[in-house]
C-alpha cells in the first residue's frame, strides 16, 4: 500500500496506517511526508513501513514489532519505550532516541544529538540496541540500565570527538561500545573503561554486520579500529545523595 503524505495532519496519517494495518496490510510505503510525528507509535503487527522524507518526533514510540526504514534524516524520541521491532534511518537523527526503549533495534546511518539511550532498559529477554554510525552529542547513555549502545564514529572529520560530554552519566546497566578512544574527561562519573573481552566480541559483531547491510558498509572496515566498553561501576550512581 503507498500513501502520499503531502500536506497531510499527523492524525489523518496515523489513522491511515492503523487501519491499513487492522486490514491486514505488511508493506506500506510513505511518500512525501514532512514532520508528521508518531509514525508507527503503538503498532503490534509486523509489518514493513517505509519512509520517504522526514518523519517527526516520536517515531516508533511504545513500537512492539513493525519495521520501519527512514530514506532520509529523522527528528526527535525515535523509539520512545519501544518494545520490540527495527527502525532504520538513512541519514542522522535529533535527540533522545531511545529513551526508556526496553527491546528492539534502532540503526543510524549518521550522527545523533543530545541523551541518546536515557534510561534504556533490559526486560527479561529482550535486549535493545542503538548502533550510531556516526557521532553522539551529550550525555549519551544517561541514566542506562540495560541495553546496548554502540557509537561507530564513521567518516568523522579529524579532530571531531566521538561523542559529546556526560558520557554514560548516571548509567548503572547495560554497555556502551565506542569505535576509537574517549577521553576521560567526557566520562560520568559513574563509569569506567575497559577492553573488549571475547564475549564482548560475540555480542558486538551481529550488530555491525546488520549495520553494514543496512547501509552498504563493509565489516572490514568498521573492525579497522579497535573498540573500547564503557561499563557502570556503581550500581547506586546517586545513593549517597539522598541517604542519611
Amino acid at each position: 500500500m503507498r500513501i502520499d503524505a503531502r500536506g497531510m495532519y499527523y492524525r489523518d496519517l496515523n489513522k491511515m496506517i492503523h487501519q491499513a494495518v487492522k486490514n491486514g496490510e505488511t508493506e506500506i510505503v510513505l511518500d512525501n511526508v514532512n514532520g508528521q510525528r508518531y509514525i508507527g507509535t503503538g503498532i503490534n503487527e509486523k509489518v514493513r513501513i517505509t519512509v520517504n522524507g522526514v518523519p517527526g518526533n516520536d517515531l516508533a514510540a511504545f513500537m512492539n514489532g513493525p519495521e520501519i526504514t527512514v530514506y532520509a534524516n529523522a527528528q526527535d524520541g525515535i523509539g520512545n519505550t519501544m518494545n520490540d521491532g527495527t527502525v532504520v534511518v538513512h541519514g542522522g537523527a535529533g535527540d533522545v532516541l531511545g529513551y526508556a526503549m526496553r527491546g528492539g533495534k534502532i540503526f543510524i546511518k549518521g550522527n545523533v544529538g543530545y541523551r541518546v539511550g536515557i534510561h534504556m532498559k533490559e526486560y527479561q529477554d529482550r535486549v535493545p540496541a542503538i548502533v550510531v554510525g556516526g557521532t553522539a552529542g551529550d550525555f549519551f547513555g544517561e541514566y542506562m540500565a540495560g541495553g546496548i549502545l554502540v557509537v561507530l564514529g564513521l567518516n568523522r572529520k579529524p579532530g571531531d570527538p566521538l561523542t559529546g560530554d556526560y558520557l554514560g552519566t548516571g548509567m548503572h546497566g547495560g554497555i556502551i561500545y565506542l569505535r576509537g578512544e574517549v577521553e576521560r574527561y567526557k566520562l560520568g562519573k559513574e563509569v569506567e573503561v575497559f577492553e573488549l573481552n571475547e564475549e564482548d566480541e560475540k555480542k558486538l559483531q551481529p550488530f555491525l554486520e546488520e549495520y553494514c547491510a543496512h547501509f552498504g558498509f563493509e565489516l572490514e572496515e568498521v573492525l579497522s579500529v579497535p573498540f573500547c566498553k564503557l561499563l557502570p561501576v556503581s550500581k547506586r550512581p546517586y545513593g549517597r545523595l539522598y541517604a542519611y
